[in-house]
């Protein structure tokens, strides 16, 4: 029998060539996403007229890194987009379950955006959920969908969290920095029949990193200046420290007061930071009585953390061996990333849960790799 120790909460699905093109109607497919070959024999996703990134740079765990990617389907691994191989290197790795983020469309759907065509933006995420779906039917106890959302129109995205949730989808994908696209702010009341929706299905809302809008890519002055991977580096971090500023918004926004049950995970986003942005708040939320104008808050925002958010470490030495109470050992998830640049993979994945969880009492280590991840996404115990 198997033995599984690991529930990884963010891992992708490198998107198929024809998943949009062999879906959509005649009238959208030289809209969505699609394959192209350059001249060296390389493959892009094109949106529309837009070249989006190559197709192995989602890819490189096993077959390469950022700057020597896979070219074709071929150079990757193929747990990159074969669910059965997934399934077999999860069992490799002792991992149970995966939760499955896209990739192609962006990790909020932003990319949709670009197309300007409501129809056409709602049929790419929907054909999107659906191929997901498909994908997950390998195992849906193991694979784990997240409901890619059309935030832009909010009604629909309640419609597409009802349809997906009923396929088995396990959570929520939204955009931790909605006015990034000219939308409301997140403690707008705009966005409350997304919030009960959520609570109704008891579905977590996942802020991956990334979701703001990326328009910009890499800095053309850094790339210059700095040099390609350099200029990845740094705003590989700003990222992270993009999904803090989110969390901040969130604690500050009144969504959690009105809502005390909903949840929302920080993804790919670590946990070091946590608890200086705790202790910040804590202290400018007292510093500036925040209650005389607020009245609804009836506690800090560090136990609203504690309450309704989880976020997810991988890479990590330094704050899982000396942050782990400061974080909030119920409020921590493990992920790999798989099969991304920066992912753990093969022995590095135990190495480094070893590195940071060596001297961890086995009630935490259990809740921090297995059990707080099973209770958030109701993942269903191996066949004994």
């Amino acid at each position: 029998m198997q033995s599984y120790s690991i529930i990884d909460v963010d891992t992708h699905i490198t998107e198929v060539a024809d998943l949009w093109t062999s879906r959509v109607p005649a009238r959208f497919r030289d809209a969505v996403p699609r394959i192209e070959i350059d001249a060296s024999g390389k493959q892009w996703w094109w949106l529309g007229s837009n070249r989006l990134l190559p197709i192995g740079l989602t890819a490189t765990a096993g077959a390469g890194d950022f700057k020597h990617a896979p070219k074709t389907y071929a150079d990757m691994h193929p747990g990159a987009f074969d669910a059965r191989a997934r399934l077999s290197y999860m069992d490799d790795m002792g991992i149970w379950a995966m939760v499955l983020y896209p990739n192609v469309g962006g990790f909020g759907a932003q990319e949709f955006l670009r197309l300007g065509d409501p129809e056409l933006m709602l049929t790419c995420v929907q054909v999107y959920n659906d191929w997901q779906t498909e994908w997950a039917s390998a195992a849906p106890e193991r694979l784990l969908p997240i409901i890619s959302l059309p935030f832009w129109d909010v009604p629909a995205a309640v419609r597409e969290i009802r349809r997906c949730a009923a396929m088995g989808h396990r959570g929520i994908l939204f955009t931790g920095e909605p006015q990034s696209f000219g939308q409301p702010i997140l403690g707008d009341h705009h966005w409350d029949p997304l919030w009960e929706v959520a609570v109704e299905l008891d579905l977590p809302i996942s802020f991956h990193i990334g979701s703001g809008n990326m328009e910009g890519g890499l800095r053309r002055d850094k790339l210059k200046a700095y040099g390609r991977m350099a200029a990845f580096a740094e705003r590989s971090v700003d990222l992270f420290m993009d999904n803090g500023r989110q969390l901040c918004d969130l604690l500050m926004s009144g969504v959690l007061a009105r809502y005390p049950t909903i949840k929302f995970v920080s993804v790919e986003s670590g946990i070091g930071w946590v608890p200086f942005v705790l202790e910040a708040l804590d202290y400018q939320f007292q510093g500036n009585r925040v209650v005389e104008d607020r009245p609804e808050f009836d506690r800090l925002p560090s136990a609203y953390f504690a309450r309704n958010v989880y976020a997810c470490y991988w890479f990590e030495q330094t704050a899982p061996r000396r942050l782990l109470d400061k974080v909030g050992i119920d409020n921590i998830l493990f992920e790999t990333d798989f099969p991304h640049p920066t992912s753990l993979y093969g022995t590095e994945v135990q190495a480094r849960i070893d590195g940071g969880l060596g001297d961890c009492d086995a009630e935490s280590r259990y809740k921090i790799l297995w059990g707080n991840a099973q209770k958030l996404y109701k993942v269903a115990a191996p066949p004994q």
